[in-house]
């Protein structure tokens, strides 16, 4: 297995590092990434009932969508993303990937529970939010985990915007949100910093302590698919 522990913290790299080792890989993938502040869509999303677009242009969010499906997600320095990619013969239960970190949590002390949307929670409030794709023989399951995100943030950027006249949003063809309460991690961990969890989770599902660093020649391919997709406006605001 193949595994990444990240220092880039560009949204479109990383989205176009996903599709590049689902597609062009064989080996199976854990990767381990954060962002600078980011709203990223799912595939079949539209940005205007997703995101509060001038909001996040002043902030300097980035808007990026992502080629899974599933909802709209916030990312910062304080959420950590993990994707997993494997190569199957049939249609793998993808809850077992949600128990996974089930059970990386419950052994660092944290109850949480998951439901049957594969998100997790603690308390009841969400702090994990997942989505899924299959190319071929290949599957990919990735994961948010609020370690010590700006909630301000997500909740201002993420909710939905309005219809001026009507107070209701515009009749996209999109597939919707389904909105949570959220919360960080840290409350329940306070003496640990996000550096030292995001350790604790690459040694437990690396199972080694150095990473796997991206060849010239997959930077190369990374690179081109981030400008030539990822980056694109075509792309982003096709909803």
């Amino acid at each position: 297995m193949r595994c990444f522990h990240n220092t880039f913290t560009d949204i479109y790299f990383h989205l176009a590092a996903e599709e590049y080792l689902l597609k062009q890989e064989t080996d199976s993938v854990f990767m381990l990434w954060q962002d600078t502040p980011s709203v990223v869509m799912g595939k079949h999303q539209s940005v205007q009932l997703e995101v509060n677009r001038e909001w996040a242009e002043e902030q300097q969010i980035r808007i990026a969508r992502r080629f899974s499906g599933g909802g709209a997600v916030y990312h910062d320095l304080g959420n950590v993303n993990l994707t997993f990619i494997e190569t199957v013969s049939r249609l793998p239960d993808f809850s077992l990937y949600l128990h996974r970190i089930l059970d990386f949590l419950k052994q660092i002390g944290l109850p949480a529970k998951g439901d049957e949307r594969l998100g997790i929670y603690l308390d009841g409030l969400k702090i994990s939010g997942s989505a899924q794709c299959v190319h071929k023989n290949r599957v990919l399951y990735h994961c948010t985990l609020l370690y010590d995100t700006n909630l301000a943030a997500l909740n201002k950027v993420l909710n939905p915007k309005r219809n001026i006249e009507t107070g209701v949003a515009s009749p996209v063809y999109a597939v919707p949100s389904v909105r949570s309460e959220v919360t960080n991690i840290s409350r329940y961990l306070p003496m640990e910093t996000v550096d030292h969890f995001k350790e604790m989770l690459f040694e437990y599902f690396s199972q080694r302590g150095c990473a796997d660093t991206f060849s010239e020649k997959e930077l190369e391919a990374i690179h081109k698919l981030r400008t030539e997709k990822y980056i694109c406006e075509e792309w982003i605001f096709s909803r």
